[in-house]
């Protein structure tokens, strides 16, 4: 029974045969393993630990529509469509990453493939055989190992030919990672088996040349060998160029001698990158922030948060409106003291002010005639000069000169005299200041003698 079962699994063609850990996937990894000198294998991203689950559910199905398999053009330019089954197949718009499909033309590097509605273009392809491989890949690339989740064909431009086209009869190894350029470590190892005996079932069968199979990984010429077919997290790349080389090797140890079974690739480690995978490595995104790449329905919750915090900003930016009020109570009070200041300083112009109040007051007691002297000094201090001798003149020149207090009293004089002499005086005023000579002395005599 053993000899039909390694006998059925040989002769399934294009489907992949599992070993014990087909699933690719350690339930508990290793946090660290030295495997070389410079490379050691370390656990896979935390995130991805979190997001891989959610992904288990899914049994992709994957079919190649066209090329059919031997089919043969007569153009050098081919297209090929793919459908797949129990897979979302899409990528997040603002993560861009998602479920895909790895499509690899012979031993080329894969091209990623994230809508099956649009078919793959091949445009220039040389006369001959091309063999055409895909399978379904996790948004991280790694790869899906269930049965049905590879596919393969083989087509042929004008003629046929004996270039790339693998024998079925024999163990083929697919390269799928590490590809094109990385700014994060880990780095993922990965790869796609078809034909490859079971190790619990090669047991059985010693005489089965391909029943302990190992897969030799060189990176910059430093090499180590793998038993099991699952994804590596590998770590100890140096930023730069770097090659890596796979390779399947029989019980014996050497290279399957079949189409594609060894394959080089050259990639371009940068550290610090800002892609999604790179900040997925470094651990700055959390699960619940790239599930939409698991996910297409679960962007739709988290999006109006996101939308809600745009919305608080220019609330905070309208507060500023009061702020350009204030200065402008700001400006006008500067203005208050400035007016207050010039204010203070006329003050003592105004002092002067008093003695020309005082000054009408002799006018009621007894002098009519100085209202006119009044504009010029030097007439008000000649016009006493005349009248010397006299007991009023010496009070009236010693009070305003001095301080303002005596003036009250006189002012409390005034009055007196004030009811009686407003009439006669308002007459008498304009006679008595035109003529030059003797006159205006007789006026006061006469005013005098009244006032008694």
């Amino acid at each position: 029974m053993t000899l039909v079962l390694v006998l059925s699994l040989i002769s399934c063609g294009e489907k992949a045969g599992s070993q014990e850990v087909s699933t690719g996937y350690r339930e508990n990894p290793p946090q660290i393993s030295q495997i070389s000198k410079q490379f050691s294998e370390i656990s896979p991203p935390s995130v991805i630990q979190e997001l891989r689950p959610i992904l288990e559910v899914y049994q992709p199905q994957v079919t190649i529509v066209t090329p059919l398999p031997d089919e043969v053009f007569q153009d050098n330019k081919v297209t090929a469509s793919f459908q797949v089954k129990d897979l979302p197949i899409f990528k997040d718009p603002q993560l861009q990453l998602g479920p895909h499909l790895h499509v690899i033309l012979d031993n080329q590097p894969y091209i990623p493939v994230y809508d099956l509605n649009q078919p793959l273009a091949f445009p220039d392809l040389s006369p001959g055989t091309h063999t055409l491989r895909v399978f379904a890949s996790r948004p991280w690339h790694e790869s899906f190992k269930n049965e049905g989740a590879y596919a393969q064909t083989t087509f042929h431009v004008f003629t046929k030919t004996d270039d790339n086209n693998p024998d079925p009869k024999l163990p083929l190894l697919t390269y799928s990672r590490p590809q094109s350029s990385y700014g994060a470590e880990p780095i993922l190892l990965d790869f796609y088996l078809t034909n490859a005996p079971l190790h619990l079932v090669g047991k059985d069968n010693p005489n089965d040349e391909f029943s302990d199979w190992r897969i030799r990984c060189t990176i910059n010429g430093e090499s180590f060998i793998f038993d099991r077919w699952q994804a590596v997290y590998l770590k100890g790349f140096r930023p730069g160029k770097n090659w890596v080389k796979l390779e399947f090797l029989d019980n014996q140890g050497n290279p399957v001698k079949n189409a594609f079974n060894t394959t080089v690739r050259l990639i371009d480690y940068q550290p610090k990158g800002k892609d999604t995978l790179s900040r997925i490595t470094r651990g700055e995104l959390t699960a619940d922030e790239v599930r939409p790449i698991v996910d297409p329905n679960y962007r739709l919750t988290p999006t109006p948060s996101v939308e809600k915090t745009p919305e608080i900003q220019p609330k905070v930016e309208k507060q500023p409106i009061p702020e350009t009020e204030v200065p402008k109570e700001s400006k006008t009070q500067p203005e208050q003291p400035k007016l207050e200041i010039p204010t203070a300083v006329p003050s003592p112009s105004l002092s002067p002010t008093p003695p020309e109040i005082i000054t009408p007051t002799p006018e009621s007691t007894s002098l009519p005639e100085k209202v006119a002297p009044q504009p010029t000094k030097p007439r008000f201090g000649g016009f006493f000069n005349r009248g010397a001798g006299k007991v009023p003149t010496p009070q009236v020149t010693i009070a305003p000169s001095p301080s303002l207090p005596p003036t009250l009293p006189e002012i409390i004089e005034s009055p007196a005299p004030e009811i009686i002499t407003p009439t006669p005086e308002s007459t008498l005023l304009p006679k008595t200041t035109d003529p030059d000579s003797e006159k205006p002395e007789l006026t006061k005599n006469t005013q005098l003698q009244l006032l008694r």
